[in-house]
């Protein structure tokens, strides 16, 4: 990092330092605080110590993957993959029932005012369960009920479409898509204390901390 930006980090800590003291008394919520960083080198090396440091509540914001950030942040797999499979598991038993139902001969369901019967399938001497018949339709079952749970628990887990984040409100953020990275660490972290988590980004190389309001 450059001597100006260490200087204008240590005036945003500064500035930073000096809104605390004055806290009780200001009317702005805080969501957070967002350091910047220059080089992907500088985030991913920043939020391997922010995790080491206990930080839960925190994200990093980049323009482009970085490779190794999940891990450097302590990243925990997603679930997704064994929803996907359980989708698909149902998605196969769903396309068995529905195929041993409809080519069963005596089994009757009601269904409101109409009673559903399955249709006797009695052609060449084929047999009711026969699985080699019922693969393609199992098969498409399957991918349905994957792909869809895909996309659908993506987005739940996501918590997406998000049309707002407190980051917004922070021009400098604007960058992120651009060639800025960030880091945001929330006010609502138990290891959270404004003052003493603005030093530990400044530390870590950060060009800026700014606080990032509600």
């Amino acid at each position: 990092m450059n001597d100006s930006g260490t200087t204008m980090a240590k005036e945003t800590m500064q500035a930073i330092g000096d809104k605390s003291k004055n806290s009780e008394s200001s009317e702005v919520k805080m969501f957070g605080l967002l350091a910047e960083f220059e080089t992907p080198g500088a985030i991913l090396s920043a939020a391997k110590k922010v995790n080491e440091a206990g930080y839960k509540w925190w994200d990093c914001c980049v323009p482009f993957p970085v490779h190794g950030l999940d891990k450097a942040m302590g990243v925990r797999p997603t679930i997704l993959p064994w929803i996907v499979l359980g989708a698909g598991i149902t998605g196969a038993i769903l396309g068995a029932l529905l195929q041993w139902y409809t080519n069963a001969a005596t089994l009757e369901l009601w269904s409101g005012p109409i009673t559903v019967t399955g249709y006797a399938f009695l052609v060449s001497g084929k047999p009711f369960a026969s699985i080699p018949t019922w693969i393609p339709v199992m098969f498409e079952l399957t991918i349905l009920l994957a792909a869809i749970s895909c996309v659908v628990f993506m987005f739940v887990l996501n918590k997406l479409p998000q049309f707002y984040h407190p980051c917004f409100n922070v021009k400098r953020f604007a960058r992120v898509t651009d060639d800025r990275f960030f880091i945001v660490i929330e006010a609502r972290d138990p290891n959270f204390y404004q003052e003493k988590t603005a030093e530990m980004l400044t530390s870590l190389g950060a060009t800026a901390v700014e606080e990032v309001p509600a």
